[in-house]
């Protein structure tokens, strides 16, 4: 009877709608971001790494005092949880993994970016055994982590038009990412003593001044960058993050996390066709075919790993 119940808890209908609209929110970011740097662009405004980690700095600390108000005991919870973990969290999930996002986004087009997302998942079959202790991938996962490999090179080597450092631009989001499921692996260390929301409030928070600070020598331009526009894209983006991260990190104590990440190709596949469509991006041969190498791989590498007690029906 437990066990039908458990296998209750983790159908398809249960996972898809959330990370659906986890993959929305995410993927809108793409387009976003790169609008503000148009926007910059457009209006003579220099920006280097100093203005781009400001306003990803202001975008998460806004998005940290959302989620912090609406929390249910932000400060009770912050005591109760070891501060070096709790920091850790913060300087992986937003501090590292968005140093090097917003970079790889200015010299790499919104779709490549999007499908680089996909990356998550290889990672987390490398640093879950090592960090979590979780079993090492069997001879056909190392396949298909091989085969997704020759998928993202297929589109770093042929992304399409306005792909400005394709190359580049896919070892900085592939870090990035990286960064970002050290993250995942940092939370489930601290979700006992703090609940996903107050979590990924104070990881939010505490990144976004560390990005301020990292961005702190474009402080005296913040006027000229935060024109109404971008300034109404900043509260959307702070919005997006507030829901989607805590939404995906609350999924993350209802269901195993080989069980979501077998979810995860719906998010660098919204990201692909969110930025096509807004970006009115032309992605060439080598996206389009790398993409769908990459795509196939995560989710066979998924079908390969789920065990029966957590597939989903």
């Amino acid at each position: 009877m437990l066990r039908a119940v458990h296998a209750q808890d983790h159908r398809w209908i249960r996972v898809l709608p959330p990370v659906l609209i986890c993959a929305l929110l995410w993927g809108s970011a793409f387009p976003c971001i790169k609008s503000v740097y148009a926007i910059w662009h457009h209006q003579g405004t220099e920006t280097g790494l100093s203005e781009m980690w400001l306003f990803a700095g202001i975008r998460f600390t806004i998005a940290g005092i959302m989620l912090l108000v609406l929390a249910r005991h932000p400060l009770a919870e912050f005591k109760a949880t070891d501060k070096r973990l709790l920091a850790s969290f913060c300087l992986t999930q937003t501090f590292a993994q968005y140093i090097f996002f917003y970079y790889g986004l200015a010299i790499a087009s919104g779709a490549l970016a999007g499908l680089l997302v996909a990356s998550g998942s290889f990672w987390w079959m490398i640093l879950a055994p090592l960090i979590g202790g979780s079993p090492w991938p069997r001879r056909a996962q190392w396949l298909t982590l091989v085969i997704g490999g020759i998928g993202i090179t297929l589109a770093a080597a042929a992304p399409g038009a306005d792909a400005g450092n394709p190359w580049l631009g896919t070892l900085v989001i592939v870090t990035s990412t990286g960064f970002g499921t050290l993250g995942i692996v940092c939370f489930g260390k601290i979700r006992t003593t703090i609940g996903a929301r107050a979590a990924t409030g104070w990881s939010l928070f505490g990144g976004g001044l560390g990005l301020i600070a990292a961005g702190s020598h474009a402080l005296p331009k913040t006027q000229e960058l935060m024109q109404p526009t971008v300034i109404a894209i900043t509260l959307w983006l702070a919005i997006v993050s507030a829901a989607a991260f805590s939404l995906w990190n609350h999924l993350s104590t209802l269901h195993p996390v080989p069980l979501l990440a077998s979810y995860r190709f719906i998010i660098p596949l919204t990201g692909v066709l969110e930025a096509v469509i807004i970006l009115n991006e032309k992605p060439g041969w080598g996206l389009w075919i790398g993409g769908a190498i990459v795509i196939g791989s995560l989710i066979a590498s998924q079908r390969i790993t789920r065990s029966p007690s957590v597939r989903a029906n």
